[in-house]
């Protein structure tokens, strides 16, 4: 079992706990990002909500260490506390290649701590038979929309998905080991012996410079530069929208595939008329070839130059280079051992940096009649709240990259992004300037929002923003768990309806007050009184998961303004 403590007496916290069962071994074009694609196809992006997911069983061996971190890393795509894999060989093995052999032989001296329990009971229990999974492909516009390989096609068509890719992107931070890069040169090699290339542009991007470096110096990279792909920087790229793409117009309706573990609306490439759709590296590099939604390699062949057929072979790669990594140029700079008599001088004009001021402190008061900035209708991820993109350049600079606040969330109130009502002057406009007028005038304000709110990246500046242009509280049906986090450590506070259904008590005129925040407790529900335009009121309670020491953040006016405090002290 797993426990969280609580800070407070009595109040013990059990995590549910997922169990994965793993039978059979994987074959063919079956990988294990499949496996996490078909978890999410059943869990969706709430089910994981609140629970570890913990794999297990027979099949598990069949994984390699950097497979079982692809499954692990995309858990988040199912709101999964953690995942995790009992300690095996495989581990062991990759540790050493990796530098840590004195950390594989302590797990190897404590396996029995690190392995599952005989009999131990879950909560809930997924079995999968890896000798029957199929090559998955999820998306669009969400990761865990699962489509078989063998219905990728057909699904599209009935949907009425642009069936021509446009883009095929490999790598980022979720599926760029070696093996993965080494599976999908395989499939290259085979096509240009045939006289084939990737049809579209191709996109490489190495998850580390140690993988970057090796599949350099192992001929990998080149391979896949000579199938007509471009080997971008060992950085976040298109994943999370750095790229400057050229080929389709802001708002033509097109298809890329990629090896992410993300694909809401305008995430890579910032258009939200892309249907994005996941999947392993090696069906990326498939369907490349093809060009096409509507194509399985599992079954059906290809013609080459000579206007032959043929069938891909199934991808094979080796787990580990047999030459070891290649660590690549060292760029890490130590900081200095003593930084407390160091500034850190930034240009006042600077439209990238700027420094951080303090959150103002909660008055001790509770939150009367705020105005709502918006009620968010629908889907609302991180990259909602705070788009990604050529956005990204702001990262250092708060008050710039605010002015991305709820970009692209849909208005409840007229179903349009980026248009709310300012409800002193009675104009429309864009969400950071209706935010940036309720700061100046001193007018604190509530965002409501639907199910999820906050899934995808864990994004602070998605926290940030809000706090910084004067939010006081988001209410929502439900939270990604990261996300509420991040709320809370801006002293933010995140709360949910006791009864979803109170989302449609409120309306967007309405003014929020939330009663006796001075005796704000763990697990202790917040009244919240609703006054509408037409001079009735309601009240509703909201609940949250604030423990003592988050508390004391909210009153601090943030995290880092409790830790202030408490260095003071």
């Amino acid at each position: 079992m797993y426990y969280v403590e609580n800070q407070v007496k009595n109040h013990v916290f059990c995590l549910q706990v997922i169990g994965v069962k793993l039978t059979g071994q994987m074959k063919g074009w079956t990988s294990p990002k499949d496996i996490i694609l078909k978890v999410a196809g059943i869990l969706t992006v709430k089910g994981g909500t609140g629970a570890i997911i913990e794999y297990h069983g027979p099949g598990v061996d069949n994984i390699s260490c950097t497979g079982m971190g692809t499954i692990c890393n995309m858990g988040a795509e199912i709101g999964a506390t953690t995942s995790l894999f009992p300690f095996n060989k495989r581990m062991g093995d990759y540790l050493r290649a990796t530098g840590r052999g004195d950390i594989a032989a302590q797990a190897e001296a404590n396996k029995d701590l690190l392995t599952p329990d005989s009999g131990a009971p879950y909560d809930q229990l997924i079995e999968i038979d890896l000798s029957t999974l199929e090559p998955h492909v999820n998306g669009p516009f969400t990761p865990d929309l699962a489509h078989p390989i063998s219905k990728l096609g057909a699904n599209a068509k009935k949907a009425g998905w642009p069936i021509d890719i446009k883009v095929g992107l490999i790598g980022s931070c979720t599926n760029s080991s070696y093996e993965d890069m080494a599976r999908c040169a395989a499939i290259a090699k085979e096509a240009m012996n045939h006289g084939l290339k990737s049809k579209i542009p191709f996109n490489v991007t190495p998850g580390s410079e140690q993988v970057r470096a090796t599949i350099e110096r192992d001929g990998i990279a080149e391979t896949l530069r000579q199938f007509g792909g471009t080997v971008l920087a060992n950085a976040c790229g298109p994943c999370i929208g750095q790229w400057d793409r050229k080929d389709v117009k802001k708002g033509e309706k097109n298809t890329i595939v990629n090896s992410y573990n993300r694909n809401f609306t305008g995430r890579n490439d910032a258009n939200p008329a892309t249907h994005a759709f996941v999947t392993s590296p090696e069906l990326v590099t498939a369907l490349s070839i093809a060009g096409s939604l509507d194509f399985d390699p599992t079954s059906q062949k290809l013609k080459g130059k000579d206007g032959k057929e043929f069938k891909l072979s199934d991808p094979f790669g080796p787990e580990l280079p047999v030459k070891g990594f290649d660590p690549g140029v060292d760029t890490y700079q130590a900081p200095p051992p003593e930084g407390a008599s160091l500034k850190v001088d930034v240009d006042p004009k600077s439209q990238r940096l700027q420094l951080l001021e303090p959150f103002d402190v909660w008055d001790g008061k509770d939150y009367v009649d705020m105005t709502i900035l918006i009620k968010v209708k629908g889907k609302c991820t991180t990259d909602h709240i705070s788009a990604a993109g050529p956005w990204l350049k702001y990262r250092g600079h708060l008050d710039n990259i605010s002015n991305n606040l709820f970009l692209t969330a849909t208005n409840a109130e007229n179903n349009e992004l980026n248009k709310i009502k300012n409800r002193l002057t009675g104009e429309w406009g864009p969400v950071c300037d209706v935010a940036r007028a309720y700061k100046k005038a001193g007018v604190r304000w509530v965002a409501i929002g639907d199910e999820n709110y906050g899934e995808g990246s864990s994004r602070e500046h998605a926290a940030l923003e809000p706090r910084h242009l004067g939010g006081r509280a988001i209410i929502t049906k439900s939270f990604a768990r990261i996300h509420e986090t991040n709320l809370k450590k801006q002293g933010l506070l995140p709360l949910t309806f006791d009864k979803a259904s109170d989302y449609d008590k409120i309306q967007p005129g309405d003014k929020i007050s939330l009663l006796g925040l001075k005796d704000l407790a763990p697990g202790k529900p917040v009244v919240c009184e609703l006054k509408h335009e037409d001079g009735k009121t309601d009240k509703i309670h909201l609940n949250h998961t604030l423990n003592e020491q988050q508390i004391e953040w909210f009153k601090a006016g943030s995290a880092l303004n409790r830790m202030k405090q408490l260095a003071k002290k």
